[in-house]
C-alpha cells in the first residue's frame, strides 16, 4: 500500500506541474503539443515507467465548430520486463464529414492466461507457474467513417492486422486443453489474423475524450479470413452504447454516464482474441483476461463530479482541477449469446485531475467481490 501511495503522490505532482505549464499555452496556436511522464502502476503489468505525447489540432482552423483532432502517443517500460508503445488517433476532416479512428500498438510483456469459460477461470490461481506467459504482439487497426448526409450517423469500414506470439509458457498454460487444441506447446503459440470490418455509429457526444452530454451507439463486425493470411477463419461482432447526462441541478461538470457493451465471436477464435473483461476501460477490479470466452457483455453506470471553486485565486483555480468518480456494474462471459447465471459484479471509485481542458488524469480503485481483490489503475481520459 505504501508503494501505491508514493506512486500516486509522484504522479499527481507530475500532472499538476504539467497542468500549470499548460495554462501558458497560446490558444491562438492551432497545433498544441503536451508531454506527460513519470511512474505509474497497472495491476496487470505492475510498476511502469512511461510517458505520453498528446498532439491536438484542427484540420481546418477556420472552422470553429470542427472537433479538434487528437493524436495521443504513449509508451511504457515494465519493471518486470518488457514494454508497450501505442498510438490511438481520432482525426476529423471536412466539417466532420469524414473521420479516421484507430489503434496501432506493439507490446512485449508478461501476461496471464487462466483458460476459457467462467468455471475454468474461477478455479485457476494466478501465478508464474500456473497462468503466466510472455506475449509479443502487434496490431494495426485503422477505421474510416463517413457521415451520412446531414445526420449524426457515420458509416465506414476498417482493416485489422494482428500478430501475437505467446512464449515463455508456464506449466499451467502448457496443460490447458484449449491451448493444446490450437497447437500450443513448450515453444509457444503464434497467430496472424487479417480482417475486414464494417462499422456503423450514431454519435452526438460533445467531446469524445470527456463527454458531458450526448449518445454513442456503435455496431461493428470484423471477419478474418485465411485467404487474407489469417491463421483461422472467424468473426467478431460488437456493440457499444454510451449515454451521458449533465446533472445541472448539482452544478457544472456533474455528469451521470452509463455504458452497455457486448462482444461476440464465431468460428475458430484464437485464445488471444476471445472476448474478455477486466481492463482500465470496463470492469475495473478484474485482471485483464481473467475471464474470457466466446462472448462477453457488461453494463456500467458512473457518476463524475468535478469541483468548482472558481478561478479568482491561484489556489481556487488549482482546486477546481480536482474531482472524483464512482461507479457500479456487472458483466459476464459465456459460450452462449446471453448468460445471466455467472455474473461478475463490480464497483469502485477514483480521483480525477484536469490536466488540460476536458482532459482528465484518473486514479481508479476497482473492486472484484468474487475474488475478494482490489486493483489500482492510472490512466489518461475517462474509462468510456
Amino acid at each position: 500500500m505504501f508503494r501505491f501511495l508514493v506512486l500516486i503522490s509522484l504522479t499527481i505532482f507530475s500532472q499538476l506541474m504539467t497542468a500549470q505549464e499548460n495554462d501558458t499555452t497560446k490558444v491562438e496556436k492551432n497545433v498544441r503539443f503536451s508531454i506527460l511522464g513519470g511512474p505509474g502502476y497497472t495491476p496487470d503489468f505492475g510498476v511502469v515507467i512511461g510517458g505520453s505525447a498528446l498532439v491536438t489540432l484542427s484540420t481546418n482552423p477556420q472552422d470553429t465548430l470542427l472537433k479538434r483532432s487528437v493524436l495521443p502517443f504513449s509508451f511504457a517500460y515494465m519493471t518486470n520486463g518488457g514494454g508497450m508503445v501505442m498510438l490511438r488517433p481520432q482525426l476529423f476532416f471536412n466539417q466532420d464529414r469524414f473521420r479516421i479512428f484507430g489503434v496501432t500498438i506493439y507490446k512485449n510483456a508478461l501476461e496471464n492466461y487462466y483458460g476459457v469459460g467462467y468455471d475454468t477461470n474461477s478455479t485457476v490461481d494466478r501465478g508464474e507457474n500456473t497462468t503466466e506467459y510472455r506475449m509479443e504482439s502487434f496490431r494495426f487497426n485503422p477505421t474510416l467513417l463517413f457521415r451520412y448526409k446531414e445526420t449524426d450517423i457515420f458509416l465506414g469500414g476498417s482493416v485489422d492486422f494482428k500478430y501475437s506470439n505467446m512464449k515463455s509458457i508456464s506449466e499451467g498454460v502448457l496443460e490447458d486443453p484449449d491451448y493444446i487444441a490450437q497447437g500450443g506447446d513448450e515453444n509457444g503459440l503464434k497467430n496472424t489474423n487479417v480482417g475486414l470490418g464494417l462499422n456503423f455509429s450514431y454519435d452526438t457526444r460533445d467531446v469524445p475524450a470527456n463527454t458531458y452530454s450526448g449518445v454513442l451507439l456503435e455496431f461493428s463486425t470484423t471477419n478474418y479470413f485465411k485467404a487474407l493470411g489469417s491463421t483461422y477463419n472467424f468473426g467478431v461482432y460488437s456493440f457499444d452504447y454510451r449515454q451521458f447526462q449533465e446533472l445541472k441541478f448539482l452544478g457544472d461538470r456533474r455528469v451521470l454516464a452509463w455504458n452497455v457493451n457486448g462482444n461476440f465471436t464465431s468460428g475458430t477464435v484464437p485464445i488471444s482474441d476471445l472476448s474478455m473483461v477486466g481492463s482500465p476501460f470496463d470492469l475495473r477490479g478484474y485482471y485483464l483476461g481473467h475471464y474470457r470466452d466466446r462472448n462477453a457483455m457488461y453494463a456500467l453506470a458512473e457518476y463524475r463530479h468535478m469541483f468548482n471553486f472558481g478561478d479568482d485565486t491561484r489556489m481556487r483555480k488549482l482546486l477546481s482541477r480536482f474531482g472524483f468518480a464512482t461507479w457500479g456494474g456487472v458483466g459476464s462471459v459465456s459460450d452462449k449469446f446471453v448468460d445471466v447465471n455467472n455474473l461478475l459484479p463490480n464497483f469502485g471509485a477514483g480521483l480525477r485531475i484536469e490536466v488540460q481542458p476536458r482532459m482528465n488524469f484518473r486514479v481508479d480503485i476497482g473492486r472484484d467481490p468474487l475474488n475478494n481483490q482490489t486493483l489500482f489503475y492510472f490512466n489518461m481520459t475517462e474509462a468510456f
